[in-house]
């Protein structure tokens, strides 16, 4: 099946928006700099690209453009490449589907709330969605969800098949922000409205991934998300100054991450030593340096990599990751 030319946002498009998307979109809130590559797949590119060096606007626009591609773009051998090196698998539309309704089965209390499923696919239910006793369309919207090694975030809006490369209408889409912003769409008169309320939808939605690539084009997925929704509804495009909020928004809420550490992949370094026995002293030998602790001992809490951060909104703070897995 050829690409839809629409499912491949392309960096250089996004410059020409606004200069200012592919800075946001690109910034690492946790070091301050720019999304690493953490991937050696475009290292025959030269220094620019290697596994460790940050995503820059230079790598990715002009006569690099077309570097960085959706999975469905990239080669057979590409993919195998990346299943085997970082176990990167994606899910088809109608699996992300399934698995989204059964956490909507439990919220709502009831089965075939925004879709019913059908072999591989769905039928879109198409009237207005009815809440549960005690629950309300802005609970719905406020409530976290959260997609775990992301990848392009099919979980969270799907635009396109992340397998086939087939492209998915607006009214028929299965994302967690895709059924939140139905939600909005159904529940909203105004702009000023709506415009809130997609705001909360995506401060309360959060997804992170290892590889640079792949975030990139995740963050890119859920702005041109709200870029499809915001015409969908009021047949214009957004102002610059709105697609750069969302793109804020998206990169706190957006996050590169190693999950099994919380920290920035491949952030952990070997750390000065505490001290040296006798020995070591007297014929200067010993290394002066140990492993990183956390990763020696399995220890989360003392790595010496880069914590990574995401923003409470309801605060208006950066905090770390991991302190929200710990148990209070």
């Amino acid at each position: 099946m050829e690409q839809d030319i629409r499912v491949d946002i392309k960096e250089n498009y996004i410059k020409k928006l606004d200069d200012s998307l592919l800075s946001i979109l690109l910034k690492d809130h946790s070091s301050g700099s720019n999304i690493i590559w953490a991937t050696d797949n475009y290292a025959q590119k030269g220094f620019d690209y290697a596994s460790y060096e940050p995503i820059t606007i230079k790598a990715i626009t002009g006569r690099h453009g077309n570097v960085i591609k959706p999975r469905v773009g990239k080669s057979k051998k590409e993919q195998l490449h990346r299943v085997k090196d970082k176990a990167e698998v994606f899910t088809p539309s109608w699996i992300c589907n399934s698995q989204n309704n059964l956490v909507d089965n439990a919220w709502f209390g009831r089965d075939n709330v925004f879709n019913t499923e059908t072999e591989k696919s769905w039928t879109t239910n198409t009237e207005r969605i009815v809440f549960p006793q005690g629950k309300s369309w802005q609970d719905y919207v406020k409530a976290n969800r959260m997609e775990i090694s992301c990848g392009e975030a099919p979980y969270l809006c799907s635009r396109y098949d992340t397998v086939s490369g087939e492209w998915i209408e607006l009214n028929d889409r299965i994302g967690i922000l895709d059924r939140k912003i139905r939600v909005i769409n159904e529940n909203t008169e105004t702009k000023e409205d709506w415009l809130i309320w997609v705001q909360e939808a995506y401060k309360a939605t959060y997804g992170f991934e290892w590889q640079g690539d792949s975030l990139l084009i995740a963050r890119e997925n859920l702005l041109f998300t709200f870029i499809d929704y915001y015409q969908g509804k009021f047949d214009e495009m957004p102002t610059n100054e709105l697609l750069q909020d969302m793109a804020k928004i998206i990169s706190w809420n957006i996050f590169q991450m190693d999950g099994l550490k919380f920290v920035i992949p491949n952030s952990c370094k070997p750390v000065p030593k505490m001290q040296q026995s006798f020995f070591d002293m007297i014929d200067g030998t010993k290394d002066e340096t140990e492993p990183c602790p956390g990763c020696e001992k399995g220890d989360n809490k003392k790595h010496s990599g880069i914590y990574c951060k995401i923003m409470d909104w309801q605060k208006k703070k950066p905090i770390r990751f991991i302190d929200l897995t710990e148990n209070k």
